[in-house]
């Protein structure tokens, strides 16, 4: 008895086959020449006349033939195909975290689907905003976010300031040059907030998520492990489509 993973392996070889076979018998019967044949003899008007050996083309393409072959073909294609979606009606496996089942009896089809959101999930949060290393931060339950200490700098203010470069003589007057001068008038206490994450909460959040992925794959092929029964549908349809 054929497990179902072996069903679907074969399946996509199987879909392939028959639609290049498909698209070939329909090119065929496109072709009216093959489907034509004709059988010819001359008789000369009198005996003196000339003899000319007979003519013929046979049927190269039967459309009844192609049909037959189109019928076993896609029987074939119908038979797996209705194998496996049988079988995903009853597939099912656990899927399980850290030894417990998070999820039971879970059907190959839900599988599939967990697994294309938990990878978008894991896109998600590994590009969460992380909070600054370079700084110090504390959770503030008050305000419901992160801040750092406060800190104190000094605010300055450039004071413009003469420097004597020559004294004033009574032939020339003094040479004074301005230049300023950083003076202290008052100090900024600064605290920093943020609505970012811990890199150690996104790294949590990180292994959960790749945890339930791996989970959710262990799962499905546990599913897709399950024995199936063979379905025979296709000689039905086409018993009817055909005949």
């Amino acid at each position: 008895m054929a497990k179902l993973n072996q069903i679907i392996a074969v399946e996509k070889g199987v879909k392939s086959k028959s639609f290049q076979e498909l698209t070939q018998a329909h090119q065929a019967l496109q072709k009216l020449p093959p489907l034509s044949g004709i059988s010819r003899t001359y008789q000369p008007k009198d005996e003196e006349g000339e003899q000319l050996p007979p003519e013929s083309t046979r049927v190269q393409v039967k459309a009844e033939d192609t049909l037959r072959q189109v019928a076993a073909t896609l029987t074939r294609l119908f038979d797996v195909t209705a194998t496996k979606d049988w079988a995903n009606c009853t597939a099912r496996a656990d899927v399980t975290v850290d030894g417990r089942a998070l999820l039971r009896e879970v059907p190959v089809s839900y599988l599939l689907f967990l697994e294309k959101q938990l990878k978008d999930l894991h896109d998600f949060v590994r590009k969460l905003p992380v909070l600054d290393a370079a700084e110090s931060w504390t959770y503030d339950a008050s305000t419901d976010v992160w801040r750092t200490e406060p800190v104190r700098t000094v605010k300055t203010k450039k004071v413009p300031r003469n420097h004597v470069k020559a004294e004033a003589t009574d032939k020339h007057p003094a040479q004074v040059e301005v230049y300023y001068e950083d003076v202290p008038v008052g100090y900024w206490t600064t605290v920093k907030f943020s609505g970012a994450l811990p890199a150690k909460r996104v790294n949590e959040l990180l292994d959960r998520v790749e945890k339930l992925q791996d989970a959710v794959k262990y799962a499905r092929e546990e599913a897709n492990s399950a024995e199936v029964t063979d379905r025979h549908v296709g000689q039905a349809v086409f018993d009817y489509l055909f005949q």
